[in-house]
């Protein structure tokens, strides 16, 4: 493939202040002009005449069970899941088997991944109350994952002390998942038995994220620490990572926006998740804090189980759902229904994890950037379907939700990954590059363009 050239011709794109048609020329990988002359020399022409070039989707919570739990999914299906959905890009979560808690295990994980990934990857390193060395050596990698809330195995990090250290000591961008352990058990144990699976909610309430939340963000800005809150999922915590510029970032999940407690009577399990769903309210307020600029990344922390471990009875029931594939989908109605823009989608999913991050090349279509694009169609009807999931999982909860608007055709370093409904079997993604000395939601993304 070196020296194809790949012209785009006539194509709405979405850049990030605006949408323009014009044709764009990749070369080598990456996106050589974004202005190009019509009749530019190409391998290959792609006629884009209706349809919207975005930049692919930068996914910076997932979880592919790659070691230890790949009867839920592995990297290789993850990547396939995220290729067809348009997500060109994936972090991953580091609580797997054995968890990705030093250098060695991470390199595993990276290794696997350049042999079967199908977009570009990259591994956070979990941090653990003793592993405070491992975080201060580790480079060249997104950032921290800390659980402040129950987690699996040694990665629960509660106790002040080892937080305070790590958030003085480290310099690499950290990221939370933030419950307080403290309010799960007590909310548990004053609901006594039986439970049911609308328990989850008021057992992880919003007083739990809220507690959580303000105490990572306070240990953030004390510390002039680059901090990342995964997966808001209340309007209580809106105003702690309100203003807290440059130092703390925040996202939203789609189940966090679309789902609510009301969907337990339909759903059951399907929606049990950590954070838990919140109310319809929390889902507006959700929203309008994307629109406001106060949460600034949509991810999906994708984290599939088998249909038969989720048709367990509350609480042997896990938590988690996949949804890589279809998140873009869900968006892109959103846009058709008149409730945001285009460039928004693009900044949300794409532009700000990458700022987040400080992601080299990616999340924007401008010259000098890496050529992952996704080409959707806005008048495309589907309706999710459990028997079209790639996901290793085979479900989704949006099963029977018909949507307009999406990805037709998935360009991973210029090369397709993803066209007429088949993942190419030949393209592999790259392990991501981050400048975290330029990076940063807040900083001005010129500085890690290329």
């Amino acid at each position: 493939m070196a020296g194809h050239r790949t012209l785009i011709r006539d194509a709405n794109v979405v850049f990030p202040d605006r949408v323009a048609q014009t044709h764009v020329l990749l070369a080598d990988g990456k996106i050589l002009a974004v202005d190009a002359d019509r009749h530019q020399s190409a391998d290959e022409v792609v006629e884009g005449a209706g349809l919207y070039l975005m930049p692919g989707v930068v996914d910076d919570q997932v979880h592919f069970r790659d070691p230890g739990l790949t009867h839920k999914e592995d990297i290789e299906t993850g990547s396939i899941a995220c290729a067809a959905g348009g997500v060109t890009t994936f972090l991953e979560m580091p609580n797997t088997i054995p968890p990705a808690v030093d250098r060695a295990t991470l390199a595993q994980k990276y290794r696997r991944a350049a042999e079967v990934s199908r977009v570009n990857f990259g591994f956070y390193i979990g941090a653990t109350p003793t592993n405070l060395d491992e975080l201060k050596a580790a480079q060249d990698i997104p950032g921290i994952k800390i659980f402040i809330g129950s987690s699996t195995g040694n990665l629960l990090v509660d106790d002040q002390s080892a937080l305070e250290q790590i958030f003085a000591e480290t310099t690499l961008p950290i990221c939370a998942h933030c419950e307080d352990e403290a309010t799960v058990r007590a909310n548990r144990e004053r609901l006594g038995e039986p439970l049911r699976v609308h328990d989850h909610s008021r057992i992880r309430d919003a007083a739990a994220a809220r507690i959580a939340t303000a105490r990572a963000v306070d240990l953030a800005v004390r510390h002039l620490h680059r901090f990342h809150v995964l997966h808001v999922s209340t309007a209580d915590e809106i105003p702690i990572v309100r203003g807290k510029a440059p130092w703390v970032t925040g996202e939203v999940c789609p189940h966090h926006l679309f789902f609510s407690v009301e969907d337990y009577d339909r759903l059951g399990t399907l929606v049990q998740m950590n954070p838990s769903v919140k109310t319809p309210a929390d889902n507006a307020a959700l929203w309008q804090a994307l629109l406001d600029g106060d949460l600034q990344v949509i991810a999906t922390d994708h984290a599939p189980h088998t249909w038969e471990e989720k048709q367990r009875a509350y609480p042997d029931s896990p938590s988690g759902m996949p949804a890589v594939e279809n998140s873009l989908a869900l968006l892109l109605n959103q846009h058709v229904q008149g409730k945001c823009s285009l460039p928004q989608i693009a900044h949300w999913m794409s532009d700000a994890p990458a700022r987040v991050w400080g992601l080299v090349g990616k999340g924007r279509i401008a010259p000098g950037y890496d050529a992952d694009l996704v080409l959707v169609d806005l008048t495309l009807e589907r309706t999710i379907d459990h028997q079209r999931q790639r996901t290793k999982s085979g479900w989704s909860a949006w099963h029977g939700v018909q949507l307009r608007g999406w990805p037709i055709r998935t360009w991973v370093g210029g090369r397709t990954a993803f066209r007429d409904d088949e993942v190419s079997h030949e393209v592999r993604g790259t392990a991501v590059r981050c400048d975290h000395q330029r990076g940063g939601y807040w900083a001005t993304p010129d500085g890690i363009g290329t």
